[in-house]
């Protein structure tokens, strides 16, 4: 199994090289140069796995032996995964009039993101132990991906972690899951502007090949193949308990699954692509909030970021710049990196361009896609505790919103996947006129210090905040050179 760059300038790296990284060299995004095909008696065979045993079997799929022995990734998923706070690590709720949400919040930050993040990290710790090796990891947060690489990464003695977030744009409980770590190796900063202003500068910072190699930066975010490589899981086990599968005759079509799926930057929905060109009949349905550029792009074609980022209720996915859309035009384009380059390219420098009809009719026959308001997300939460005293996050609510407003087909299943916890949204719940118990963890929080740095809008956003940051990111590799462990 060997990766490429969705810009075809990369070829031949292997999972180590890719997890190492982050953005590939040419500044595009890694994938599988070839995707394995899941048959009939292969989901058939893993239909009794658990969670934990399943994310294993698909891991297997991408990283060689050679890398990683099996009984190796069999010890780093299970220790990943040891920590949620369901034995079956995700859930399902199956709800009143079909509505089906498989729950993958319950890891410490109360976020999707923690499934993927925890046995990224576990498998990065294996290989700097190999090597003795440090790495730098620089993370862009719109809420959720910050808390969640912290605190799977703190205290790990082979890795700095760099988080920027966006001050005043997300919710205080995501807040304080990041600036109430004080391990030495956590370095958070609290940024003025949107997710997608942070981006800018530190895909600018990975294109530093120099930066990159002296500091061994890499990345978090779902720009890492190794978080996606694990998003599949989500999919291919819903699919497995919730498609009909089991009743379905031997010999026979495969029953096909509509997958709901929130959307920001399109690391999950990137994912469901993927599983479908893998042999699995997925339905897909991108749904946004306002920021709706994924609704925009599957039907019209029309990939443009709107004048500004608008904050509302579903924050985490307030996006404009949905990266992981790249990969999804790289796999429906026939794997064209001179096509893909040259859109994105276009996009990076004009925040604009009109997808070619070749690729808007692919796209549009891969994906549904729906936006969602904040009204939507209320009437949403709302309606779903009325009728199942079930609470919905505003997020999950983006993706319910379409179950209660387009019936699924008839003979088709569908799911719902819910990204975070309500509790993490408080403010979201009030305002639905609901109330919700919150875990302890959570209420702890407001007791904890806290410690961040702030990084304010200068008059050159874009290169103050590439000059900032690089500076940090060179004095953490410095102090940590000279045996000095301190908070940059």
């Amino acid at each position: 199994m060997q990766y490429c760059s969705t810009r075809g300038g990369v070829q031949g790296w292997d999972f180590q090289d890719v997890l190492l990284s982050g953005y590939a060299p040419d500044g595009g995004m890694f994938m599988p140069e070839t995707l394995p095909t899941l048959t009939p008696d292969t989901l058939r065979s893993w239909s009794s796995l658990s969670y934990p045993q399943l994310v294993t079997e698909v891991c297997s799929l991408f990283i060689p032996t050679e890398l990683i022995p099996r009984a190796d990734l069999d010890g780093l998923v299970s220790a990943a995964l040891s920590g949620f706070a369901v034995p079956g690590v995700v859930s399902l709720a199956r709800l009143k009039g079909g509505l089906c949400v498989l729950e993958l919040f319950h890891g410490e930050t109360l976020a999707f993101k923690d499934l993927a993040m925890t046995c990224t990290v576990r498998f990065l710790d294996y290989f700097l132990r190999k090597e003795s090796r440090r790495a730098i990891v620089l993370v862009g947060t719109s809420g959720d991906t910050g808390g969640s690489a912290i605190q799977s990464a703190r205290g790990l003695g082979g890795v700095d972690v760099v988080v920027v977030y966006p001050r005043g744009r997300i919710t205080l409980v995501q807040e304080k899951q990041m600036t109430t770590c004080l391990e030495d190796n956590i370095h958070v900063f609290a940024a003025d502007g949107s997710s997608d202003d942070i981006d800018v500068p530190i895909r600018r910072l990975f294109s530093d090949q120099e930066l990159v190699k002296q500091h061994s930066l890499m990345s978090l975010n779902s720009v890492n193949w190794s978080r996606v490589m694990v998003q599949l899981a989500h999919f291919i086990y819903a699919y497995l308990h919730v498609s009909g599968l089991e009743q379905a005759e031997m010999g026979a079509p495969l029953p096909a699954l509509e997958m709901v799926v929130p959307t920001g930057g399109a690391g999950n929905i990137a994912a469901g692509c993927i599983v479908k060109q893998m042999g699995i009949p997925l339905c897909l349905v991108a749904m946004t909030n306002a920021n709706d550029i994924v609704h925009r792009t599957v039907q019209s074609g029309d990939f443009s970021m709107a004048t500004n980022v608008t904050q509302t209720m579903a924050p985490a996915i307030d996006i404009q710049d949905p990266y992981n859309m790249e990969r999804v035009f790289w796999l429906l384009s026939g794997r064209d990196g001179a096509l893909v380059k040259g859109m994105m390219e276009e996009f990076q420098h004009s925040h604009r361009h009109t997808l070619p009809e070749a690729l808007h009719k692919q796209l549009s026959q891969v994906l549904t896609a729906g936006a969602v308001r904040d009204e939507g997300i209320v009437e949403t939460m709302q309606r779903c505790w009325k009728e199942n005293q079930y609470l919905l996050c505003p997020h999950t609510a983006v993706a319910v919103w379409h179950h209660y407003h387009y019936p699924p087909t008839a003979g088709v299943n569908r799911c719902c996947i819910a990204t975070a916890s309500p509790a993490k949204f408080q403010a979201a719940v009030q305002k639905a006129g609901l109330t919700l118990d919150l875990p302890e963890a959570v209420r702890a929080l407001d007791k904890m210090s806290t410690r961040y740095l702030a990084l304010e809008w200068g008059q050159d956003w874009g290169k103050d905040w590439e000059c900032m940051l690089k500076q940090h990111i060179q004095a953490i590799g410095s102090a940590r050179q000279r045996g000095v462990i301190s908070f940059i």
